[in-house]
């Protein structure tokens, strides 16, 4: 099969304007990804499938990571002149990473036997630009497992077929596998509370008054 490179600049080559980036990945997998603009997401993926050499034909999953904002310290070489020379010396610098959601599909080809080709979707930010196009229309595994990234990490998908919550209850106003998640105290919904769920939902119930509001503490 194809590398990663190969593969973005075909990509490049049949999708005028789409703008990809190669992620390597050092661990001992060695799987790279293809960062896609979401833009020209639907556009890739009909390419990846429908190419005769690539022909990646199965979506095997499509999950969801949280990328919150963090600050990040490290070093640099840099070059100053210091009394007329010029040296090298050490820095300090502090930069911010992440402050988005992303979505990853792994792709495989069942007629040619090869894979996975690692695709990544960004979105702009973790509130208000939180959706990607569903890629659904080209795989339809991804149904049901986009469903499940709405769900858990809230990313809208756009023209998917249901999208609506798969395990949570449509009531639910939070995102469970977002990384700044605070578990509720209130485990009424829990059927068969035991141990340390027991003593949140007991917990919970003595801070509630007679009128079954809240006391302030």
């Amino acid at each position: 099969m194809k590398s990663v490179e190969q593969i973005k600049a075909a990509i490049e080559a049949a999708v005028p304007g789409a703008a990809l980036e190669a992620l390597t990945n050092p661990g001992p997998s060695a799987q790279h990804s293809l960062l896609v603009d979401p833009q020209h997401a639907p556009a890739i993926a009909r390419f990846l499938r429908d190419d005769e050499e690539l022909a990646l034909d199965y979506l095997s999953n499509v999950t969801g990571v949280d990328w919150p904002v963090k600050e990040v310290t490290e070093k640099v070489k840099v070059t100053k002149t210091v009394d007329g020379i010029e040296q090298s010396v050490e820095e300090t610098i502090k930069r911010t990473t992440g402050g988005y959601l992303e979505a990853v599909y792994h792709l495989y080809s069942m007629r040619k036997k090869h894979g996975p080709v690692t695709l990544r979707m960004r979105t702009i930010n973790r509130t208000d630009q939180v959706g990607l196009p569903s890629l659904t229309p080209v795989w339809r595994s991804a149904e049901y497992q986009e469903r499940e990234v709405f769900d858990l990490y809230g990313i809208v998908f756009s023209n998917h077929p249901d999208l609506r919550r798969i395990m949570m209850w449509d009531e639910f106003k939070d995102y469970p596998m977002r990384r700044d998640y605070v578990e509720p105290d209130d485990y009424d919904y829990e059927p068969t509370p035991h141990d340390d769920v027991l003593a949140k939902a007991r917990a919970h119930q003595q801070r509630l008054g007679a009128s079954g509001e809240e006391i302030s503490q």
